[in-house]
């Protein structure tokens, strides 16, 4: 299974249709939140950067072994977040086979996801990625890193990251909010340059995915 999901991830990002997936975790925390965001990156993903996204996202458990089968899975909320120690293997398996997670604190997950993902690497620390790190260059520049799309305590966005073997496999976008940025624009009513910057920043991300 590694050995497929490897080969999966050597293909170009055009050359064929992908399914990306949202992680429905327990412990009470809305794992469903923003529930257009995803449809609206995929769109913007396919019509932008040349992917070929299947429209419609999947959702995974963090504990079946389906969760191979996607190169990328988000996961949001406001909540409280428990992995039990099969979600933490799989978890752990999948990153260490090439798979990748996006968590976006849609506000108030912080506290809660910080000791989960340190269920995932007791030995590997979170690290802040600088403005220059790949992410945030191409295809869409970012020269001061991670953009602000919603406002909650006055603290600036921060990208935090999990690396193996000197590979991102794990980001988590704190103070920032991308997920409410992709949502359609009737929900939170942002400007059209602000739900741009979310997208462009969300393409960023997929494309680290499918090209590094």
């Amino acid at each position: 299974m590694k050995k497929i999901f490897y080969l999966l991830l050597l293909f170009s990002i055009s050359s064929f249709s992908q399914e990306i997936a949202l992680l429905k975790y327990s412990g009470g925390g809305d794992w469903y939140a923003n529930p257009t965001s995803l449809p609206n990156l995929i769109s913007f993903c396919n019509a932008n950067i040349n992917t070929r996204i299947k429209n419609k996202p999947s959702t995974v458990e963090p504990s079946n072994p389906d969760l191979f089968s996607y190169p990328f899975v988000h996961m949001t909320g406001h909540g409280n977040v428990v992995f039990s120690d099969a979600d933490v293997t799989n978890l752990r398996n999948y990153l260490t086979a090439g798979g990748f997670l996006h968590i976006d604190d849609n506000y108030g997950m912080d506290q809660f996801i910080r000791k989960e993902i340190k269920k995932i690497f007791p030995n590997n620390n979170l690290v802040e990625l600088p403005a220059n790190h790949p992410i945030f260059q191409k295809p869409f520049p970012f020269p001061n890193g991670l953009p602000k799309i919603h406002e909650h305590d006055g603290t600036r966005p921060q990208a935090f990251g999990i690396f193996i073997d000197n590979k991102l496999v794990l980001l988590y976008t704190y103070e920032c909010d991308l997920g409410d940025g992709w949502e359609d624009a009737e929900v939170h009513n942002d400007p059209a340059n602000v739900r741009d910057k979310a997208l462009k920043m969300g393409a960023n991300i997929i494309n680290y995915i499918f090209t590094n």
